[in-house]
């Protein structure tokens, strides 16, 4: 053990509980209470907390996941969870896939794994040669381990409670989170940090083909000012450019509007800006307002406030744009479901388009007149 963990570079001392193998769950109070004591020694500093699969069918690693997903989700704390036997004994439908993960190693990420194994010696090697002295991980179960990837799952995201318009609530949608604060510049200088393109907006098919189906839900040719609320690193801005007189497009990461500057040099019309949501609004009226998958970090009365931003910086005729990833993620304080809940349930909005699918939901509002592209076009009265 304490070989391994200086192979990989571990720089604190390793803690042992001294916990019964396959006696945790008598032990839970000790587990979060050292989990505690180790945050609290943390101090500011930004942490990962990682612990064993609870769906990995071992006891130890089922009551140790539970634990940690329960004492960070009370700290605020991100966690991720690992699975080991699951590749034993697992099969395709075993994995939550919603919440999977993949983590790319480098080749000397990769070769210190494979030497810390190896020094696992009372695992990968017989006690002797007496029937059930075998190693207990042999080789086909090894080779899960010498992957050029690691493979992690978030947990599962505690239910919560839109809020609507003026601080009424939507339907319940389950039990609100009161204290969980909205996502913020952490978060994302971590993630941009760590990759170029964090969530494959030029790199996917899936990005490709959710911003045709944003472009084509567009129920006008043409607009003359734009908002685009979180643009990232410019890959729809530059989409709505085209069918944009002016845009305004914002971000709370430097990092990913450095590279929106880049990709979008030279178009005078296209101004960015760096802005926290919803407090930064900016001033002025817009005939589009563009929502892509940005609601759901606002957490608390940060998405009531949000989506009534987003309603009064519309002119008369202007249309309001929602785009958002359905499935649960783990830091978001919502999905893209309960944002669309919240906005379907305003007074101030009437839909105009709606577009579902498995992974993701969109929707065009406008305010309450509004007319059809078919009747605002003259195609019908």
């Amino acid at each position: 053990m304490f070989e391994a963990a200086d192979i990989l570079g571990l720089v604190e001392p390793a803690i042992f509980l001294g916990l019964p193998d396959g006696g945790t769950d008598q032990h839970r109070d000790t587990i979060a209470a050292a989990l505690r004591d180790a945050l609290d020694r943390a101090g500011p500093h930004r942490v990962l907390v990682l612990s064993p699969w609870r769906g990995d069918g071992h006891r130890d690693h089922r009551v140790v996941g539970e634990v940690v997903e329960e004492v960070c989700a009370a700290r605020q704390v991100r966690s991720r969870a690992f699975p080991i036997w699951l590749w034993h004994w697992g099969g395709p439908d075993d994995v939550p896939w919603d919440r999977a993960e993949r983590l790319p190693l480098a080749p000397e990420a990769q070769d210190a794994k494979t030497r810390a194994l190896a020094a696992h010696a009372s695992q990968i090697l017989p006690l002797s040669s007496a029937p059930g002295d075998e190693e207990m991980i042999h080789a086909r179960m090894r080779a899960h381990f010498v992957r050029d990837s690691e493979v992690f799952f978030a947990p599962v995201p505690a239910p919560a409670a839109v809020p609507g318009p003026a601080g009424e609530e939507a339907p319940d949608v389950g039990t609100a989170s009161a204290e969980r604060p909205s996502v913020g510049q952490d978060y994302f200088d971590d993630m941009y940090a760590r990759h170029d393109d964090p969530w494959g907006f030029d790199s996917r098919w899936y990005e490709e083909r959710k911003r045709a189906a944003v472009l084509a839900a567009l129920p006008r040719r043409r607009y003359r000012s734009a908002f685009e609320a979180g643009c990232s690193t410019g890959a729809l801005t530059a989409a709505l450019a085209e069918r944009c007189d002016r845009v305004l497009a914002v971000d709370l990461a430097a990092a990913a509007l450095d590279r929106a500057r880049t990709r979008l040099a030279g178009q005078g019309h296209v101004e960015l800006r760096r802005a926290t949501l919803p407090g930064d609004w900016p001033e002025g009226e817009f005939d589009l307002a563009v929502l892509s998958e940005v609601a759901y970090y606002w957490a608390g009365d940060d998405l009531g406030r949000g989506l009534t931003a987003s309603v009064g910086s519309l002119s008369e005729d202007g249309h309001l744009v929602a785009c958002h990833w359905r499935h649960p993620v783990a830091e978001y304080p919502w999905t893209g479901d309960d944002v669309h809940d919240a906005l379907a349930a305003r007074p101030d909005l009437v839909r105009l388009v709606r577009h579902e699918e498995e992974d993701f939901v969109l929707e065009v509002f406008a305010r309450p007149g509004a007319r059809s592209v078919a009747t605002e076009t003259g195609l019908v009265p």
